[in-house]
């Protein structure tokens, strides 16, 4: 299962968890499953996150492959200036 961390500001949609073993495959599945866990987070998945898979950030990840080992931190959506 994968290892998830989720930023601090998102804790307070989860009761105050911050890390999770989840089995995804994919980071759509893995939003999907968070949702489904956490309602009252769902609308700020929704809203755009970035995700790090083994230190890599991603934008635009929906389809981006979850190993089973893999950490993946669920980060507040990077903007450019």
């Amino acid at each position: 299962m994968a290892h998830v961390t989720l930023i601090t500001q998102l804790t307070q949609f989860t009761d105050g968890m911050r890390t999770l073993e989840i089995e995804a495959s994919t980071v759509q599945r893995l939003l999907r499953l968070l949702s489904e866990k956490f309602p009252a987070l769902a609308p700020h998945l929704e809203a755009g996150v970035a995700v790090a898979i083994d230190g890599q950030i991603y934008q635009d990840a929906l389809f981006q492959e979850i190993g089973p080992d893999s950490d993946v931190h669920i980060l507040p959506m990077i903007a450019g200036g």
